[in-house]
């Protein structure tokens, strides 16, 4: 087994080396063009996301965040309102609804899955309950037939956060295109990435659609005409057309991270210390991160994660941390009233949970020296 000297949590430049090429060529023809925002780049890359996802519309934006800004807006959620979500996830999907004027209501997740627990969703409704956003964590999704039902028969709005999820299925079906509306992140990071910052919204409601336009351009329905106060969050001509090049891969990137997840599966079953990510039946997972525990049963003190993780990268492994305080318990919703050890799960979770690299085109023997770190690790 061949040593590797350093590997990062992601290597960009792999995918970039698959479409360098067209990518440059793209770009300088944009450039030269003159047209850097709007225009038929953006056009062209909504519909073929649209068609990729199997919705009638998709809307690009600057970003994930605003996406889901953008939706709670054009659901009329504001104050008053409440908005059921996950703490196990970055803050952008409370923040949105916080800066809507709504309040967020945290609900504890899986220990399996890191998603939010359904049954603590119904739970959770109350009549001021508006809407409900799943996270698809880690490129996990969420059971999203289930939810579906629940949202149903309380009569109330489904936003998916799919941030980490592009390409992830529920029973055959795109997430992103099952609930009232999917948000995505373009990221670099993220399974479809941009080279800078970039999102879509999804829906298949053209009333939704419209209003989310009309939300991204400062609120414009015709020329100096503004109906709304919205923001400026345009999804620009060269993010676009790369996305459009990189969603002819995306498929096939996917399919690697989903070919490196099961050989991490099969290296780390015999090792003691360590739970492995688990997916529900029906759900086809696109592994954004591949997330493990480091057990522990402390409550207080150094997780031992922490220990591990810092011996990894003096071995050359750079694992992180998503997410090393959830967000009932971050400063800012503190006057939410939560309070340490109200959502057990999650607690736990941000105390163990450990991504080990993961992305297209990372090699075998890569994983294999990761492996090899790790059981060097938790063995001292």
């Amino acid at each position: 087994m061949s040593r590797v000297k350093k590997i990062p949590p992601v290597d960009l430049t792999r995918q970039y080396q698959v479409i360098s090429e067209e990518a440059t060529q793209t770009v300088i023809e944009i450039l030269n063009s003159g047209r850097y925002i709007g225009g038929t780049a953006v056009t062209t890359f909504e519909q073929e996301f649209a068609n990729y996802l199997g919705v009638n519309k998709c809307v690009g934006c600057n970003s994930g965040t605003d996406a889901l800004y953008m939706a709670l807006r054009a659901l009329d959620i504001g104050q008053g309102d409440e908005v059921i979500t996950t703490p196990f996830t970055f803050i952008a999907t409370a923040e949105v609804i916080t800066r809507v004027g709504a309040t967020p209501v945290f609900v504890d997740i899986e220990a399996d899955t890191f998603n939010f627990d359904l049954q603590q969703v119904s739970a959770a409704i109350t009549p001021k309950t508006k809407a409900i956003i799943p996270v698809h964590l880690f490129g996990q999704p969420v059971d999203m037939q289930r939810l579906m039902e629940i949202a149903q028969a309380h009569n109330l709005y489904v936003i998916e956060d799919c941030a980490q999820a592009t390409g992830a299925e529920w029973n055959g079906q795109k997430v992103g295109s099952i609930g009232h509306i999917g948000c995505f992140s373009f990221f670099p990071t993220k399974n479809l990435g941009a080279c800078g910052d970039g999102g879509a919204l999804t829906t298949n409601d053209k009333a939704i659609a419209s209003q989310v336009i009309m939300l991204r351009e400062h609120g414009l329905k015709t020329r100096y005409s503004h109906e709304l106060t919205g923001i400026n969050s345009r999804l620009d001509s060269i993010q676009a057309a790369l996305l459009s090049i990189k969603l002819r891969y995306l498929d096939s990137w996917n399919q690697q991270r989903q070919q490196a997840a099961a050989y991490y599966h099969q290296l780390l079953q015999p090792v003691t210390g360590v739970k492995l990510p688990q997916a529900l039946a029906g759900g086809t997972s696109v592994w954004n991160q591949y997330t493990i525990q480091i057990k522990d049963d402390r409550l207080d003190g150094e997780p031992r994660r922490d220990r591990v993780r810092q011996k990894l990268a003096e071995m050359g492994v750079i694992a992180m941390v998503y997410y090393p305080l959830p967000l009932h318990l971050q400063p800012v919703y503190q006057d939410l009233g939560y309070r340490s050890g109200q959502l057990p799960v999650a607690e736990q979770a941000a105390r163990e949970v450990l991504s080990l690299p993961m992305f297209p085109g990372i090699l075998e023997e890569e994983q294999e020296q990761i492996v090899y770190s790790l059981k060097d690790c938790l063995s001292t």
